[in-house]
């Protein structure tokens, strides 16, 4: 069953950035995100957020684009970008569970 609200630091760890680096994101492509705070102020995450904040990580890190090309691009093709981002992650787990196997041979 998937969370419907993920914190600050589980989003930085499902992403594998520090949290002040997704805060920064998150002030830069606040147009993309429905963030919501809780009473003491932490941005709560939705699941369509942490899809977005993967897509986001996509772009800055593994294209390399600066965050006025990210923006952008994610304006112009979302679900080219989506489509990339889940096959990605689908290659890291069947990765993932290639490397399990072999560790048991």
């Amino acid at each position: 069953m998937e969370k419907q609200i993920y914190k600050m630091g589980e989003v930085a760890e499902i992403l594998g950035e520090s949290a002040s680096a997704v805060r920064y994101w998150c002030n830069n492509f606040e147009q993309f995100l429905s963030l919501r705070r809780n009473a003491k102020g932490n941005r709560l995450f939705t699941p369509e957020d942490l899809e977005t904040m993967k897509q986001i990580r996509f772009l800055l890190k593994d294209r390399g684009m600066t965050l006025e090309g990210a923006a952008k691009t994610l304006k112009a093709d979302r679900k080219s970008i989506e489509a990339r981002v889940k096959a990605l992650e689908s290659l890291k787990e069947i990765k993932r569970q290639l490397q399990e196997v072999r560790k048991s041979l």
